[in-house]
């Protein structure tokens, strides 16, 4: 037996209603897994409803098995159970009975991501299309998309705008045709299929109706249009439907949730009764209070405010670093003294809302001897991307083979297998490198003699450049000559090229950290951070983004780089209000995975992947004075000094600017160089030109326009 004493009144009135159509806005924490299980469980036990009548739809396979598991525990003896399984599971159950309808054996394949690659490869093969140019991901991800919107391969070639678009409605139509020559399904036609069965075929349609009179849809705010056809045709007049979610947690809508969804289900379903879930049983009122002031600016949600009986006098901390580095290093020092007052590791994440800003956080850990892991990603100088352009700078200093190996192909040169055997085999029998064989002997003619000898001419104006040139802008030149850069762009692999920005921001603290280090030593540093260490067993922290994070919970929570333009990030902020908004229920969902203690930070200074500074995220700003403290040197000094450039700066203020500017003394500024100012603080020069250096300082400064030579300024 099942005791619904233990539930609130609100989700008692959730397990028992006698309503057709149920709408649960479950807020963060609020228990819905247990109010689904248990509704599941009076429905057979006091509704007298057959277990093989229910069907309850969930978007992962463990959260299916979690409710398997309670319904087991909770009814034990029954002679059939419910059928519980994700959207997938169920669509594939349901062609394996009936597909034949649409003229497919029921003996179809179901391919995964790797035989989806491996179909792909075989297609650029014989399309010559580089897989550098287009990943076998991107690519995935633009066939589901398509699909997804319902969009064949010919109507996206009617819609492409440019040659990239072109090949990739190409290569669609190829992926989609070969597919059927294998009769073969991809996760994407699992419901696409399914639906057109339903929509074409009254009978089979019925059979599914007659089959299931109870649906249960669980994360309902994160279903696609698609999805929702699905379970419409499902639940028909007929039968009973009850969707659970929370509109303030739909962070998904990039893979084509649609959070209106759940908004304007009453008008799909007349007569719906609305059952709101707000007592949260996971964090602290301080915590949660925090968090409401959030996401009350959200227009476009169902009103209500999560509640707490967790009483703490620990407000959230919100910390503002002058640097990224100083921000991890803080991070990692408020870990550590946890850990010594007894917290387990395992206990904490550190949340970030994309993957490049993990590089800063992973040195923090690395320099703290703090064991971590980059819960489902890599880490920073293990990705390809970061790993390529290394590769790329040790050609300048190196030319090692398995730099040369890495590159010479990417972007793609028409350098193929047999070249490459050539090459290795002319520097072994000399004694030489491959690259000193491509460079000094005469191996090759014709169109390969040609691309070769272009390749190590740019590699040799690159080492000419180094000897005069600052790293960051030595590393600018070299992925633009190279084409790598151009080869993203191409590809709008937007998440690659900022982790490219990020490395470039790396060299340039690192050029500032160590003036006279050369290119040479920065990439042997790079190399020991980038050692792979041996997974962490036992106890670690845990790095991940914020969209991993969905569905866990901690006890200390660290959400990191909260700037606005990071987080919320730039490009949702250029949609306007719906962007905005999009990232602010992504903010409510970290801060409410902690338990206990949330701690808000950011960094200072100036960002070269946003291209200007810092300055602090409006979801802190929004977070009411009482349930949050500020802390950090770059929050102490804003209170100390509130200053504004002024000609107080200029100690001789009878001539005018221009004639001043003449007399300054020759400067010594160059562009990555960090430096100290006599009211703004330390500071890094972006660019000197016509005797004016334009320096971006810690917030709130920003960027100021200073005479290059001028005494308040001093190069450390």
């Amino acid at each position: 037996m099942f005791d619904i004493s233990i539930l609130n009144e609100n989700q008692k009135q959730a397990v028992t209603s006698d309503s057709r159509y149920i709408r649960i806005i479950a807020g963060a924490g609020s228990g819905k897994t247990r109010v689904l299980t248990m509704r599941i469980a009076w429905l057979i036990d006091e509704a007298d409803v057959r277990p093989y009548k229910i069907l309850a739809i969930t978007f992962t396979n463990k959260a299916a098995n979690e409710m398997r598991e309670r319904i087991m525990n909770q009814l034990p003896d029954l002679p059939s159970r419910p059928f519980i399984s994700t959207i997938h599971s169920l669509c594939v159950r349901i062609l394996r009975e009936d597909i034949a309808a649409l003229g497919w054996p029921r003996s179809f394949t179901i391919t995964d991501a790797d035989d989806q690659k491996s179909i792909l490869k075989e297609i650029y093969k014989k399309m010559d299309i580089d897989s550098k140019q287009f990943s076998y991901g991107s690519m995935i991800d633009f066939i589901s998309s398509s699909k997804t919107e319902d969009i064949s391969p010919e109507e996206a070639m009617k819609l492409a705008n440019y040659k990239g678009d072109e090949i990739r409605a190409r290569i669609y139509d190829a992926y989609v045709k070969k597919l059927e020559s294998l009769r073969a399904l991809d996760f994407d036609d699992l419901i696409l299929k399914t639906v057109k069965m339903f929509a074409e075929y009254p009978d089979v349609l019925e059979k599914w109706q007659r089959r299931f009179e109870y649906i249960l849809v669980d994360e309902f705010q994160d279903i696609d249009r698609l999805q929702y056809r699905l379970v419409r045709y499902l639940a028909g007049k007929n039968n009973s439907l009850l969707a659970v979610g929370d509109p303030d947690q739909t962070i998904y809508t990039w893979r084509g949730a649609d959070v209106s969804l759940i908004m304007n289900f009453t008008k799909d379903f007349p007569g719906t009764e609305t059952i709101i879930l707000n007592e949260n049983y996971r964090s602290t009122d301080m915590i949660l209070d925090a968090s409401n002031c959030v996401i009350r600016n959200n227009r476009h949600r169902v009103e209500k405010d999560l509640f707490t009986s967790r009483k703490s006098e620990d407000k959230v901390i919100h910390y503002k670093a002058e640097t990224d580095e100083d921000e991890a290093a803080w991070i990692a020092s408020k870990a550590y003294e946890l850990h010594s007052r007894g917290k387990k590791y395992t206990d904490m994440a550190v949340l970030y809302r994309s993957n490049y800003l993990s590089r800063s956080l992973e040195k923090g850990m690395l320099d703290a001897r703090i064991p971590y892991i980059i819960y489902g990603g890599i880490r920073f100088y293990e990705r390809q991307e970061v790993k390529d352009a290394v590769c790329y700078l040790r050609m300048i200093t190196s030319a090692d083979d398995l730099a040369l190996q890495r590159v010479l192909n990417r972007p793609r040169r028409g350098i193929g297998n047999k070249t490459m055997e050539t090459i290795a085999q002319t520097a072994e029998d000399n004694g030489i490198t491959m690259y000193e064989a491509i460079r000094d002997h005469q191996v090759f003619s014709g169109r390969t003699a040609a691309t070769l000898k272009k390749f190590t001419d740019m590699v040799e104006s690159w080492r000419e450049a180094e000897k005069t040139m600052p790293m960051d802008q030595l590393f600018e030149k070299v992925l633009l000559e190279s084409g790598y850069k151009a080869m993203l762009d191409e590809a709008k692999e937007t998440d690659r090229i900022d982790n490219l920005k990020e490395l470039e921001d790396d060299m340039i603290e690192f050029a500032n950290t160590y003036p006279d280090s050369s290119l040479d030593e920065y990439l042997q540093l790079v190399s020991l951070y980038g050692e792979k260490e041996q997974v962490a067993q036992g106890d670690y922290i845990t790095l991940m983004t914020v969209h991993a994070a969905k569905g866990l919970e901690f006890d200390t929570v660290f959400v990191s780089d909260l700037n606005d333009g990071i987080f919320p990030n730039e490009r949702a902020m250029n949609e306007g209000s719906r962007g905005v908004e999009e990232e602010r229920r992504l903010a409510y969902v970290a801060f409410t995975r902690a338990k206990n203690r949330l701690y808000l930070t950011e960094a200072g200074g100036f960002s070269f992947v946003l291209n200007k500074a810092r300055t602090t995220s409006r979801f802190v700003n929004e977070i009411d004075q009482q349930y949050i403290t500020h802390a950090g040197t770059v929050y102490e000094n804003e209170k100390k000094k509130e200053r504004i450039l002024s000609s107080a700066l200029f100690h001789d203020t009878e001539r005018p600017m221009a004639e001043r500017l003449l007399h300054t003394k020759a400067s010594k500024l160059k562009k990555g160089q960090k430096v100290s100012h006599t009211v703004f603080g330390e500071g890094i020069v972006i660019r000197v030109n016509g005797g004016i250096a334009e320096i971006a300082f810690a917030y709130p400064h920003g960027v100021k326009k200073i005479a290059a030579g001028h005494p308040s300024i001093k190069i450390l």
